[in-house]
């Protein structure tokens, strides 16, 4: 039993870093197309600790209503109090199909890291009542190797709105 636990914990922690290994030029776009899918899990799953090893420590964050927002803890800790803090309601995030777009990064021909941009719907849902369509905005992530792990590094996330 302690064995099957000890190894869950070990692959719940490599899961984020599960699609990183081995990026290449070749694969790059596929490898950066799972690591984006397995950050918004974490997002919406409120497993802050989790998406938060998946930025750079560095990490900024602009945001069109919310202002600036700088370093991998702060970000944490304002995810964990806003997001996922409250227990009579949760947030989804979901992409726009067909919107999300990635372009490489390349030094000296070797990908270094990858512009992802694209459109995201958010839900909310209540306590006892449905989820419900609230919103959609735009996003751009600058996605960064760093010993052969992608991070997000910087996030701009703008033209917030209503879902038309």
């Amino acid at each position: 039993m302690k064995t099957s636990l000890a190894a869950a914990a070990v692959a719940a922690l490599l899961a984020p870093c599960a699609a990183c290994a081995q990026v290449t030029n070749d694969n790059w776009e596929a490898s950066a197309r799972q690591f984006d899918s397995e950050y918004w899990k974490a997002f919406n799953a409120c497993e802050v600790q989790t998406q938060t090893r998946m930025n750079a420590e560095d990490l900024e964050f602009y945001h069109d209503i919310g202002g600036i927002m700088r370093g991998r803890a702060s970000f944490a800790e304002s995810t964990a109090k806003n997001i996922c803090g409250r227990s009579d309601w949760r947030l989804r995030r979901a992409e726009v199909p067909g919107t999300v777009k990635l372009y490489p990064l390349r030094s000296n021909g070797k990908v270094y890291g990858a512009v992802l941009s694209g459109e995201h719907y958010f839900y909310h849902t209540n306590k006892g009542h449905p989820e419900t369509l609230e919103g959609k905005a735009r996003f751009t992530h600058t996605l960064l190797l760093k010993d052969g792990e992608w991070q997000v590094a910087r996030v701009l996330s703008f033209d917030h709105g209503p879902a038309k």
